[in-house]
């Protein structure tokens, strides 16, 4: 958890196959703690495939079967399928020439730039906002899965887009290491 403090959580991600792993694995956090993802991350990333966008669009029922027997990761049919559902609706999107990348879309919600909230507790840090209401309607609307506002929040925090650490954060963007 330190290492994902420090390092990734609330860190600009411009990766389309990051911020498609890291939509995934909100998804699969949903009704969890963080903590049971991290401590499954590794496994849950190689059963996946990395993660790769196209790879995971591509998903059968035998896949998806295969993934339920897997001991190591989170065994929700309608997480994986989510997963299998944001890869397509990831590929349409960028097809169909709405945007040219995942990180263009997500990204745009905020002109591409970091939303920087300074609270001083962490009481002060929302489990949602405007913004993530707004990315969860628009997201739903062309077919992802698992995104509400709740686990919008979270995403936008573990890619960069809000960066909620807290204001004497070392790891806050801004402060001195």
């Amino acid at each position: 958890m330190t290492e994902y403090h420090n390092n990734r959580w609330c860190r600009p991600c411009h990766d389309d196959r990051e911020l498609f792993a890291m939509l995934c694995l909100e998804g699969q956090q949903a009704g969890l703690s963080w903590s049971t993802v991290i401590h499954k991350e590794r496994e849950i990333r190689k059963a996946f495939d990395g993660f790769a966008i196209e790879t995971v669009a591509g998903y059968r029922d035998e896949k998806i079967e295969e993934l339920l027997l897997n001991p190591n990761i989170i065994r929700s049919r309608m997480k994986i399928k989510a997963a299998v559902s944001n890869a397509q609706a990831v590929l349409r999107m960028i097809t169909e020439g709405m945007y040219a990348s995942l990180d263009e879309y997500i990204w745009h919600f905020t002109e591409g730039r970091q939303v920087i909230h300074h609270p001083r507790s962490f009481d002060e840090i929302l489990c949602q906002n405007d913004l993530s209401v707004q990315v969860s309607r628009d997201m739903k609307k062309r077919g992802f899965k698992f995104v509400g506002p709740v686990i919008c929040y979270s995403y936008l925090q573990g890619t960069g887009v809000i960066d909620d650490h807290l204001e004497d954060c070392p790891y806050k963007s801004g402060n001195p290491r």
